[in-house]
């Protein structure tokens, strides 16, 4: 069996601690790795604002320590690419990940896709989301400055973004359903330095109502059983946040694959699934304490029992040693987000947007990135400034010419003459060669984590863009009369980028689908007309009207149902 460029010793499902350590751990021992990643490299840990309990690291942002895990594993020429797995084989020696961006081959899997935020199941909660109910302080906690905040839970992520929310929120009331708090005591015991925050121990979230936002909760003692309302003291609307647990994200994964009934991948004490070849680490596994020190420790025993199963294999079929890049010297750029910046900015620089300030966005290291992203274009793409004369416009100008002389194929251009009918002003045109006019616009400085997706716009006009399912490029293909898909985000909000890029990509498919992206930072009247409390916030029109403002991440499979509806 000969080797090709799309074969690797090993395939790691996920950019997190866990699929990070990992990387590092294979490819420093000369394998050939891939590191599949559908969102931001750095995972969860990536919205916490302190790690203080990793063991040699004082102090540092999530983002910041996953940022060095990366630049680790790529110094070993671990490879990195930006694309959703849609699923793997599980039969013989050699697998097959299918892929957003197509098929690789591997001698092992790595499956490192963590955990998402648990849902806990109280009326109202699905139909207030986005309307007051919220998952990610980072990502939603501007959205409540000034008004008063429910917390619901009692471990660590409910302290910690507890006392995260009091930049913002005038009062924070913690809901814990057992008499004492789940993390360690030297952790909770941080509250007592916060006036604005009250706990009420053995209390549970029934049910919130309202008209079109939260303004009543019902709270219920379990063990007295009474129950009471909950009310703004200022009478108005006030925000849930819940911070009860996550769910592992699991659900795609291939039958074969054993899980327990929570859904956690159960593994041997090597981090072995009960499929030759597959190994899980980090979150999804069945293990008693998930934080980030016991997630890089499992990339490492899962990578270093994969390396013993690939040399077999090696041997088996007498498989030449696969390519590495370089070791000494990071890889270059495959294709659009594989290397655009992730973990550049603090938490307050990507919530301010003002990533690599004073010096502007692209710092020397995200430049060196993008002239080789921009390399890979096969046609030139016009990024066209739409101004209005506003000191956003003005910002958007200046990170314009910060985008002058990195390519050829880019081109920044401030347009002449009327804006076109109902354009949202200012706006961003990302234009290829052979159109007059675009249907993909950012309206803001696409900082924080936007700039990846402002990265994968270029990318998809410029050239063949991402691989794609059949049937979901037909769904688009099929759209038949004018829509407009417009999401509005928060440039701190790590969910956002995939809903964005999954319309922006819509949009590159059809001419008659419009893509926008709408920073509400600056735009206050849209957070108005459509009551929006979170991000990132899709609403799509078309011939039958506007749909309800949708709420939560969304895939190009699910821009694509959505679609159907309009």
């Amino acid at each position: 069996m000969e080797a090709d460029k799309n074969m690797y010793d090993a395939v790691i499902i996920g950019g997190g601690p866990a699929g990070l350590s990992a990387a590092l751990y294979a490819a420093r021992a000369k394998y050939r790795v891939l590191v599949v990643e559908k969102a931001e490299i750095g995972g969860q840990i990536t919205i916490t604002s302190e790690v203080v309990n990793y063991p040699g690291v004082e102090r540092a942002s999530g983002r910041s320590l996953t940022a060095v895990m990366r630049k680790q594993a790529l110094s070993f020429g671990a490879e990195f690419l930006a694309a959703e797995v849609t699923g793997f084989s599980c039969a013989g020696d050699i697998k097959t990940v299918q892929t957003s961006r197509g098929d690789f081959r591997a001698l092992g899997i790595i499956v490192a896709t963590g955990a998402n935020p648990r849902r806990i199941g109280f009326t109202g909660e699905q139909e207030f989301q986005g309307r007051g109910v919220a998952y990610c302080a980072t990502c939603d906690g501007e959205f409540f400055a000034g008004k008063e905040v429910l917390v619901v839970g009692g471990g660590f992520a409910a302290v910690e973004e507890s006392m995260f929310l009091t930049r913002y929120a005038s009062h924070i009331t913690i809901l814990v359903r057992k008499d004492s708090f789940s993390c360690a005591k030297t952790v909770s015991d941080h509250l007592k330095d916060f006036s604005n925050i009250t706990v009420l121990f053995n209390t549970e979230l029934q049910e919130v109502s309202g008209s079109g936002l939260v303004e009543k909760a019902v709270l219920k003692n379990n063990v007295t059983g009474e129950t009471r309302e909950f009310r703004a003291r200022d009478g108005g609307n006030f925000g849930v946040f819940v911070f009860a647990g996550y769910v592992p994200a699991t659900g795609w994964l291939p039958p074969e694959i054993a899980r327990d009934e929570a859904g956690y991948v159960i593994t041997d004490e090597n981090r072995k699934t009960s499929v030759d070849g597959v190994y899980a680490a980090g979150d999804l596994c069945v293990k008693n304490l998930r934080q980030v020190v016991t997630a890089v420790a499992d990339g490492a025993i899962a990578a270093t029992s994969l390396e013993k199963s690939a040399q077999e294999l090696h041997q088996k079929y007498d498989l030449p040693d696969l390519t590495v890049f370089n070791e000494n010297a990071p890889r270059p750029a495959e294709a659009a987000r594989d290397e655009a910046p992730s973990g550049s900015a603090s938490r307050e620089d990507s919530e301010s947007g003002t990533a690599g300030a004073p010096g502007g966005l692209l710092t020397p290291e995200i430049r060196a990135q993008l002239k080789g992203v921009f390399g890979k274009l096969t046609s030139r793409v016009t990024v066209r400034l739409w101004p209005d004369g506003s000191s956003l416009s003005e910002a958007m100008k200046a990170f314009l010419e910060e985008l002058r002389g990195l390519s050829d194929s880019v081109v920044p251009e401030i347009a002449a003459g009327p804006a076109p009918e109902g354009l949202l002003l200012p706006s961003f045109e990302i234009a290829g060669e052979h159109s007059q006019n675009s249907n993909i616009h950012f309206h803001g400085v696409p900082g924080g984590h936007e700039l990846n997706s402002f990265v994968i716009a270029i990318y998809n006009t410029g050239s063949a863009g991402q691989a794609l399912d059949p049937a979901v490029k037909a769904d688009i293909a099929a759209v038949d009369h004018p829509v407009t898909i417009r999401v509005m985000v928060s440039l701190s909000c790590t969910m956002c980028p995939e809903t964005v890029m999954s319309a922006q990509r819509a949009a590159s498919l059809n001419p008659l689908i419009r893509a926008e992206m709408i920073d509400l930072a600056h735009f206050p009247a849209l957070k108005e007309r459509y009551s929006v409390m979170s991000v990132p916030c899709t609403v799509i029109s078309g011939k039958d009207g506007e749909i309800r403002p949708v709420f939560g991440k969304k895939n190009l499979a699910e821009i694509a149902a959505l679609l159907k509806t309009v």
